[in-house]
């Protein structure tokens, strides 16, 4: 690995740490919104704890293997499964009869103003889904170059 691509490593480890350290802390409230770790695919508080704990362990893995490739792969990966789950989870979404989601407390609300919501954040995670999909195996492909 190269110097920034450590540093990129060692960042994402630490701001993974952070993530499963805050999760603990809110544990008591498993299901409150953590925005600011969506990007390691935290939600919920449970999930930094879960996702904090993987992500930290991946990226030592990766620093003290030397393996950048790896480390893209894993989160390539990663975010292909959990874009696949939201997408399963926003269509079931949105047949259900009690809704978890109530359209006026997501994001897209602020453009589409009905239950469209549900479909947006399912047509959402489906485009995610194919850009880790598409990224993954174009990892595999330089891996194996």
């Amino acid at each position: 690995m190269i110097f920034w691509q450590s540093i990129i490593v060692v960042v994402w480890g630490v701001y993974a740490l952070s993530g499963f350290l805050m999760g603990i802390k809110n544990k008591k409230n498993p299901f409150g919104l953590c925005n600011i770790f969506n990007p390691i695919g935290a939600f919920v508080w449970i999930d930094a704890i879960v996702f904090g704990l993987f992500f930290l362990m991946t990226s030592v893995f990766c620093l003290l293997s030397n393996q950048w490739v790896l480390f893209l792969f894993i989160l390539s990966v990663f975010w292909t499964i959990r874009s696949m789950g939201e997408v399963l989870y926003w269509f079931l979404e949105q047949f259900a009869t009690t809704h978890r989601n109530p359209p006026h407390t997501l994001w897209p609300y602020r453009w589409f103003k009905g239950e469209e919501v549900w479909i947006v954040m399912q047509i959402f995670w489906q485009c995610l889904s194919v850009i880790f999909i598409v990224t993954t195996i174009y990892l595999v492909y330089i891996s194996f170059k």
